[in-house]
């Protein structure tokens, strides 16, 4: 039987705890020797940030009725022996739901009252404001308190049609998606706008994230979950009903809330869930199997999906064989397949991620300290040759030699000015960037979009419209990347100089490619020109709908913007480093070679004593730059059995 998802997951979060120490132990090691400078010592702790607090977000989509909540029951939450999701009949999840852990956090579920969408403000800017949620402690020891607990995300409000209609759920131009009133006119809304449960399972505790979402009246009305939350998951698993096959309201949510980028759709899943529906005593086992592949091919063809990514499923028997402990009813299910897809799917894109960021960081690690031993080793042979002129000298030549000593130190501590100048103009550049880059910057072109969508009229020109700001946003790119050129330039050359004049090894750091964040810009216009194509251009003339939509392009944006800055800011650090590094060496040389002299002037130690120290230091050089190699090479390569043990003897070994 395939491994499930839980022990795929397992197995990927104590692979990532492992690298994470061996990253600390790296750091540590490095410092002993003297070889961690700042650039070297941001990118570990980048790295390790990385590797330990990496999410893994699934998001499930479904419209109501398909057995989604019983779905994410099957899979993670078995151990419990019943139902924490609620998976009545009927509708369960009425609120987009969160379910992930931080330590810092107690556990706990918060909830998001519904009445917050009469405010301007995303849901990104409720996260941080603690006083509006409603908030239940939870027992994660206690499966009845917890599933009881879970049970709010269900609650639901019966309001007028005018206040439906504010708060988005009821619009008179289609009338066809409205709710259904009761006797007195009144309609069924959920009661929460969005739920969060932080909760200390294994599984959470491990990165996953899971997002629940219910069906697509809800969707509709929170433009943020499809143009910010669902695409950033890193796979989507969407629920159908076997018996039902794809009916009109699941298209339209595939369609409108799910092919919104043409990247990531090996990630994207179709489960046929149900197929215990077929189970037909009338029937024989090849008739039921032909019955579930006619429908799987019929759900490829009208998603446009390869049929490997369609599973059938039976969620309820899933979760009957996994707390009975039903081997048999469990492979009928079919569970343990679509587990292992998607652990495949999942788990193994984001290791391979987190392997080439790993990887890349050792080889730049590698060229740094490299380039430190390198500069210790010459500044090492410099010093022998220098005391080997001193051989049978008498006293005032070497008082002569510490003199010129002393001056050559002196003059070197004045060509700081050119270092304190390089820093002064790198660092007004630097401030141009966040400028471009910054909040202020990207509020004036959300500004302007939202003008731009509230015009009156039905928006045929949207295209153009987010062309133009898009346009906008990756101009800024461009000047940044122009502005990095100049830096890149100003640096080559006084490095250049650094290094005639001092006999430094100076070398800029490869310029930071904003390409990505480019790209990562026309991703995302992509995404909302087709969400606003299919069946959601015409709630553009809502103003409402108008200002969601761009607080939530905002809170996206900001997110790339940010990470762009990150880059640049990393690259400058990187080249401050290196002159900060070399400047130590320098120094430390110059307090050597006095020492020297001094020790022979003062007959503590004759030359031969001391070109025999700078021997054996030389010799440790040799030994530290092998270590580095072998050190690095192990980390780049760990998830090999072999990689692993050769790291556990290199440890043993320094």
């Amino acid at each position: 039987m395939s491994r499930s998802f839980n022990q795929q997951l397992d197995q990927h979060g104590a692979w990532r705890s492992n690298f994470a120490h061996r990253l600390q132990w790296l750091s540590r090691w490095l410092t002993e020797n003297e070889l961690l400078d700042q650039a070297v010592a941001e990118r570990l702790r980048g790295l390790e940030l990385q590797i330990r607090t990496s999410k893994v977000m699934v998001a499930f989509v479904a419209e109501f009725s398909r057995g989604k909540s019983e779905l994410i029951n099957a899979i993670f939450f078995a151990a419990y022996g019943r139902r924490i999701m609620p998976a009545s009949a009927g509708r369960t999840t009425m609120c987009p739901t969160e379910l992930g852990y931080d330590a810092a956090v107690s556990p706990k579920l918060r909830l998001l009252p519904i009445e917050t969408r009469l405010e301007p403000h995303s849901l990104t800017h409720w996260r941080e404001k603690a006083t509006r949620w409603t908030e239940i402690a939870i027992d994660v020891g206690n499966a009845d308190q917890l599933a009881q607990t879970m049970s709010k995300v269900a609650e639901v409000r019966w309001v007028s049609k005018d206040e439906a209609h504010a708060l988005g759920f009821w619009n008179e131009e289609t009338p066809d998606d409205n709710p259904v009133q009761d006797a007195e006119g009144r309609v069924e809304i959920p009661r929460w706008r969005h739920a969060i449960l932080n909760m200390p399972h294994p599984l959470l505790e491990q990165g996953l994230v899971i997002l629940d979402t219910p069906g697509l009246n809800a969707i509709g009305a929170e433009p943020e979950l499809t143009v910010s939350l669902i695409p950033q998951a890193h796979a989507v698993v969407f629920i159908l009903g076997a018996e039902t096959g794809v009916t009109r309201s699941d298209l339209s949510i595939w369609r409108e809330h799910l092919v919104t980028e043409s990247e990531g759709s090996d990630t994207r899943f179709v489960v046929l869930n149900k197929i215990d529906t077929m189970w037909d005593s009338l029937s024989t086992p090849a008739q039921i199997e032909l019955q579930i592949e006619r429908q799987r091919e019929v759900a490829a063809k009208f998603l446009e999906v390869p049929l490997a990514q369609v599973l059938p499923v039976s969620a309820q028997k899933g979760l009957q064989a996994k707390i009975q402990r039903d081997a048999r009813l469990l492979d009928a299910s079919r569970l343990p397949a679509f587990e292992a897809l998607l652990a495949e799917g999942v788990l193994g894109k984001r290791e391979t991620m987190l392997r080439l960021a790993v990887d890349a960081g050792m080889v730049a690690l590698r060229t740094e300290a490299e380039r430190i031993l390198k500069v210790r080793q010459r500044d090492l042979s410099e010093q022998a040759l220098e005391l080997q002129g001193l051989r049978g000298k008498n006293v005032s030549v070497i008082r002569h030699m510490r003199a010129r000593i002393d001056q050559e130190q002196t003059e070197f501590e004045g060509s700081n000015t050119r270092i304190l100048a390089l820093r002064s103009v790198q660092g007004k550049l630097l401030r141009e960037v966040y400028a471009v880059l910054g909040r202020t910057a990207l509020k004036e072109d959300m500004v302007r979009l939202s003008a731009a969508l509230k015009r009156p009229g039905v928006k045929f020109n949207v295209r153009k419209v987010y062309g133009e700001t898009f346009d906008s946003l990756r101009n800024n790119l461009r000047e940044v990347q122009a502005t990095t050129a100049e830096i890149q330039s100003m640096l080559h050359a006084t490095f250049r100089q650094l290094n005639a004049e001092q006999g430094f090894t100076l070398q800029a750091p490869a310029e930071p490619d904003l390409t990505s964040f480019e790209q990562e810009f026309s991703q995302i216009e992509r995404s909302h020109i087709h969400y606003l194509g299919v069946g959601n251009l015409l709630k553009l003339a809502q103003a409402d709908f108008c200002d969601k939509l761009v607080r939530a392009l905002a809170s996206r944006l900001r997110l790339v913007n940010e990470a762009a800055m990150t880059e640049v800011e990393r690259w400058s650090k990187g080249a401050s480093a290196q002159i900060d590094a070399q400047l130590k060496e320098r120094r430390r040389n110059f307090s050597k070679r006095i020492e020297a002299i001094e020790r022979i002037q003062n007959a503590a130690g004759n030359l031969d004593e001391r070109l025999l120290e700078l021997a054996q230091q030389e010799s440790s050089l040799a030994e530290l730059y092998l270590r580095l190699h072998e050190f690095t090479s192990a980390i780049a390569q760990q998830g090999r059995p072999a990689a692993a043990a050769a790291v556990g003897e290199l440890r043993a070994a320094a």
